[in-house]
């Protein structure tokens, strides 16, 4: 009976704690979307956020019912400490308010709650990423206010843990008591059934992460996954892609695939290598001395876009496009959301696959038969990297090295003066790369700059930009959420252009001979406004520059992606019937379709720049893909990626060859 009265009590407490967690959760997604509410859709009524927050609400059951069943388990039945329960909900309390504050620059950057950047980033380095949190998006001043916001939401919980509970009912028969804890127990059963579906009773009508989206718009989509369940999310994506989950791979189809993307497409080899294998036509240009590959740091394409002339922000390389030796394309994509998976993609030829090649145990062993390292080398050249930040971050050098590059040079190796805790400033590295062009052979440089990222602490005054008239322009744009952060992010744009165009220019003044490629490692972390279009989100900019190159040198915006730059090179300057190996084709012969992890464009709608061009990469398992029409254009294009993907995931978790344990 002791017990019995000692259990009953706490369930009451605990149906208060659960009670509690989830009006939190509630106020908070409430708050975010009253202080966000510019990233919303303009047709997004109040039946939308209605339907959002109810959503939100059902979905916010599980994660409040995890809070609770911790102070179930510990305290009402093991029989700890009463006080325990306030600790869990003051250690409940502070995560959620310490992740609604986060969750604010978290979504400017991203426009996602929290998602893969964040397992991205454990990867990553992590000092330098707590440091950009200081410095850029205020951790100090958010950590302060979910501190103050704990110390209200603990007051409110203490009091409402103390109001009396309803005493346990005369049970004066073994067969009351009895029956009352099996009315009881049942009811708690189903009370978690409820919560764990969320608010229902079944799988099939309950509410999880996949299924959450009820709204058609994105943002407040978002706003219904709250925090907890959106990291469930980023750790149930990253589980998937570890157990090979990902999409457009079909581990049964590994043939097929690589007959689908090969040039002869009546092979019928066990050994991958001659699917793989392309040859040159015979070259289209002289022979350079040397070839500059460039990655700009978040080189997004929107600014070059002509309704964003006004920002007078990309004036740089649209100077080196107007020229005659020049060709670019607009229909151009990033091989993902990240820098390393963009400087993978172009060491490796890989494209991604949500699977960190430079994490690889085999990616130290020995080349992967597409890596750039080798065509280049064999064609007379070395190949050398050249980064604006630490040879060690991420492994890129060490992957680069083992990848066939000759040199790495990261800032320390040019005694270049630390910037930010990413590197050094773009002008420096291009500076050192310059001075040392003279005692150099015939050399492929890969560069990848560093300053347009944040901690965004550049001196812009000093470097020569307007932030206020860039600050006015963007107060005639619509929808743009701080116009005076974005006119700083764009400066730090700016002045990468502005760097990377001088180099260009004092370069081929120097080397005349000279080839350049300029692109971007991604488009994401800065958007023209809230309801940026796929293309302004996910594109960059190819732009092909030097001796011998012009505007008609390729067919006009021609569709590809960061694993059809080392192709189109190899044949813009290879001799007749060279043979490399490459999953994309180059350029000159594109295959219409450019696509990363996210998103594709296809050749059906290049040109029409202005509009939302890009489609979103479907989330269905290839089996899905099978018996479609070709004719279709959209169709085509996904299995032209899955073909793709699938025969870079063999390369990545199994080797080079197909051996006839995969048939």
């Amino acid at each position: 009976m002791k017990f019995l009265k000692r259990f009953f009590e706490g369930v009451q407490r605990d149906a208060r704690l659960f009670l509690f967690v989830l009006i939190l959760l509630e106020v908070y997604r409430g708050l975010f979307i009253l202080f966000m509410s510019s990233y919303m859709s303009e047709d997004s009524g109040a039946g939308q956020i209605v339907s959002a927050i109810f959503t939100g609400l059902r979905l916010s059951l599980k994660t409040a019912g995890a809070v609770t069943l911790i102070s179930f388990v510990l305290v009402t039945l093991c029989g700890l400490k009463a006080r325990l329960r306030l600790f869990i909900g003051l250690f409940a309390s502070l995560i959620f308010s310490l992740l609604f504050m986060l969750r604010f620059p978290y979504y400017r950057a991203f426009q996602s709650t929290f998602g893969m950047e964040v397992v991205q980033g454990f990867n990553d380095d992590l000092w330098s990423i707590i440091v950009t949190m200081f410095q850029e998006y205020g951790i100090a001043w958010r950590a302060i206010v979910a501190v103050i916001l704990t110390l209200l939401c603990i007051a409110a919980l203490s009091r409402l843990l103390l109001i009396k509970t309803f005493p346990l009912p005369d049970l004066d028969s073994k067969l009351k008591r009895v029956g009352f804890s099996v009315g009881l127990g049942v009811l708690i059963v189903l009370f978690g059934l409820f919560v764990r579906f969320g608010g229902s009773f079944t799988y099939a009508r309950g509410i999880n992460w996949e299924n959450a989206g009820v709204t058609t718009d994105n943002f407040l989509n978002e706003c219904i996954l709250d925090d907890a369940q959106a990291l469930y999310r980023a750790r149930a994506m990253a589980k998937r892609m570890e157990a090979g989950e990902i999409f457009g791979v079909d581990a049964n189809k590994i043939l097929e695939s690589a007959q689908f993307i090969a040039v002869n497409k009546t092979l019928t080899e066990q050994n991958l290598a001659p699917y793989l294998e392309r040859k040159a036509p015979g070259e289209r240009i002289p022979k350079p001395k040397h070839i500059f590959i460039i990655l700009g740091e978040t080189f997004m394409q929107w600014p070059m876009l002509g309704k964003y002339d006004e920002l007078l922000i990309a004036e740089g390389i649209k100077s080196l496009i107007a020229e005659e030796n020049c060709y670019y394309s607009r229909n151009f994509m990033p091989n993902g959301d990240f820098t390393s998976t963009a400087i993978t993609g172009l060491v490796t030829g890989l494209p991604d696959v949500n699977i960190k090649v430079n994490y690889q145990a085999r990616t130290y062993d020995k080349l992967y038969i597409t890596a750039m390292a080798p065509a280049f080398r064999e064609l007379g050249y070395k190949v050398d990297f050249w980064y604006g930040g630490m040879p060690s971050w991420d492994s890129i050098a060490k992957m680069s090295l083992a990848q066939g590059f000759d040199n790495f040079y990261g800032y320390p190796d040019f005694n270049a003066p630390k910037q930010t805790t990413w590197g050094t400033k773009d002008e420096n590295l291009f500076n050192a790369l310059l001075a040392h062009l003279p005692d150099e052979p015939p050399t492929v440089h890969l560069i990848m700059t560093t300053t347009n990222h944040p901690p965004y602490n550049l001196d812009l005054a000093i470097e020569g930009y307007d932030v206020q008239a860039v600050t006015e322009a963007l107060k005639k744009m619509p929808y743009v959420d701080d116009v005076n952060q974005l006119a700083i992010e764009l400066g730090h744009y700016w002045y990468m252009d502005e760097v990377i165009t001088n180099f260009i220019r004092a370069t081929s003044e120097r080397y005349p001979e000279s080839v350049f490629v300029v692109t971007g490692d991604h488009a994401i972390r800065c958007d023209p406004s809230t309801h940026p279009t796929i293309f302004e989100h996910q594109s960059v900019p190819f732009v092909l520059y030097g001796a011998g190159i012009t505007k008609e040198i390729l067919p006009p915006d021609a569709v590809g992606d960061h694993i059809s730059i080392v192709p189109t090179l190899i044949e813009l300057i290879a001799p007749k019937d060279f043979a490399y190996y490459s999953i994309a084709p180059s350029l000159f012969n594109s295959d219409g379709v450019g696509f990363n992890n996210l998103a594709f464009v296809t050749s059906k709608v290049a040109g029409e720049i202005d509009s939302d061009v890009m489609e979103l990469l479907p989330h269905v398992a290839s089996n899905e893909l099978n018996d479609v029409n070709l004719t279709d254009e959209r169709t085509h294009a996904i299995q032209i990626i899955s073909a793709m993907r699938t025969v870079a995931w063999w390369m990545i978790t199994k080797g080079l060859f197909l051996g006839n344990e995969a048939q």
